[in-house]
């Protein structure tokens, strides 16, 4: 299932990386308890910063924040 919010597209997972890290959550913890490895969530993380507009994870979470998607 995916969430439109400004013509961008993110999926239900992607909202659930940027809430691990809005909680402060490390990259690699995210990773353990998403069950993928810390590359994968880095991989990810890079897509929706693209997706969105943004250049950095602290970005991309204050977006979907302020958004109230997180």
């Amino acid at each position: 299932m995916e969430v439109l919010t400004g013509g961008v597209e993110l999926s239900h997972a992607d909202l659930a990386l940027l809430g691990e890290l809005a909680k402060g959550v490390t990259v690699d913890r995210v990773g353990r308890r998403l069950d993928i490895s810390g590359r994968t969530v880095r991989r990810r993380l890079r897509g929706i910063c693209d997706r969105i507009g943004v250049a950095t994870a602290i970005e991309a979470v204050a977006w979907a924040a302020r958004r109230h998607l997180i």
